[in-house]
């Protein structure tokens, strides 16, 4: 079976299981009165939902650019925003989160000079930003207001710590100890001994400038958090616009979760798994399955118009690239 077949099979697979999980769900709600509370939002909520998200970008393009100035790229913050408006179009767009890693990589490799550099760059982006993300989950879980310990199902407030502890004490060696880690990989070098050299070099260089910096991390790790907060309050206003009785209490244990279910492999952007998550919680908190939809649909379609804008920028930047002249 060639790769081809095994991906297509996969994203077939995905699919399916999107599929079936909505498919469940909406068999249990009256779709028509889903489709009238949703006309009904209040549009002055979801515009600040809209402005919400947008909030969120912008700390995420200034986390970004913390991580590259401690690697002595001072990039501009537009050029920096641009990418990431268009790689958030690529994740969302796409079957797979990865593309906009891709496109954040390929528009700082030029500045750096190196693809190991931007793409180190970016990893440690986004695994600092996977703390922030058990952070406030474990923190939900336990500070949830209206839950009871019966309510949060397997992930309960001291497994969700274990995996945030787990994380650091992953992600601490390899940001503190660069020569220690990089040893690890050692094995690597069987393979293509002076490409596999080199990149070592560079990925050791790269982890080395971050322990000297480490107010960039940190600061990196405080917008994590924010980024992860201000998601929250982006589905409060989403519940706000919709009259929907939960807070961000709730939501603080409720969104973040959702967004660690969503990177298991097994649905298509997370479709159906989002649903089911949310699904999952307001029904212990005794409101209608009807909301968790809703919540959901509502604010995956809020991000997709948001990142329509990503797509504008996208079809701008072919539209300036210099066409061949014919020989």
């Amino acid at each position: 079976m060639t790769e081809r077949t095994r991906s297509r099979l996969f994203s077939i697979f995905k699919a399916v299981v999107s599929v079936a999980l909505l498919g469940v769900l909406f068999s249990r709600v009256e779709v028509a009165r889903l489709w009238t509370v949703a006309r009904s939002a209040s549009l002055p909520w979801l515009a600040a939902a809209l402005l919400l998200y947008y909030v969120m970008i912008a700390v995420s393009v200034w986390r970004w650019s913390l991580l590259l100035r401690a690697q002595g790229l001072d990039l501009p913050f537009r050029r920096l925003n641009a990418s990431f408006l268009v790689a958030t179009f690529f994740n969302n767009f796409l079957p797979s989160n990865i593309g906009g890693d891709v496109v954040r990589i390929a528009d700082t490799v030029p500045a750096a000079g190196s693809k190991t550099l931007a793409t180190t760059v970016v990893i440690v982006d986004r695994g600092i930003g996977l703390l922030g993300l058990a952070l406030i989950a474990a923190v939900g879980a336990t500070a949830g207001a209206r839950f009871r310990p019966s309510d949060l199902g397997p992930l309960s407030p001291g497994l969700l710590w274990t995996g945030f502890a787990a994380a650091t004490s992953v992600a601490a060696p390899a940001l503190l100890l660069p020569d220690k880690f990089t040893r690890l990989l050692q094995p690597l070098r069987l393979l293509r001994i002076d490409w596999i050299n080199k990149r070592l070099e560079s990925l050791t260089m790269t982890l080395t400038r971050f322990r000297e910096t480490p107010a960039a991390l940190a600061g990196c790790f405080a917008g994590a958090v924010l980024v992860q907060a201000i998601l929250v309050g982006f589905y409060v206003a989403i519940a706000h616009s919709m009259r929907i009785p939960i807070g961000f209490a709730e939501l603080a244990l409720i969104v973040p979760v959702s967004f660690i279910v969503q990177m298991l492999p097994i649905s298509m952007n997370g479709f159906g798994v989002r649903e089911a998550t949310f699904g999952f919680y307001f029904t212990r908190l005794g409101l209608p399955l009807e909301s968790a939809l809703l919540m959901s649909f509502v604010g995956a379609a809020v991000i997709m118009l948001f990142s329509l804008s990503g797509g504008a920028v996208y079809l701008a930047r072919v539209r300036a690239q210099p066409r061949a002249v014919p020989a």
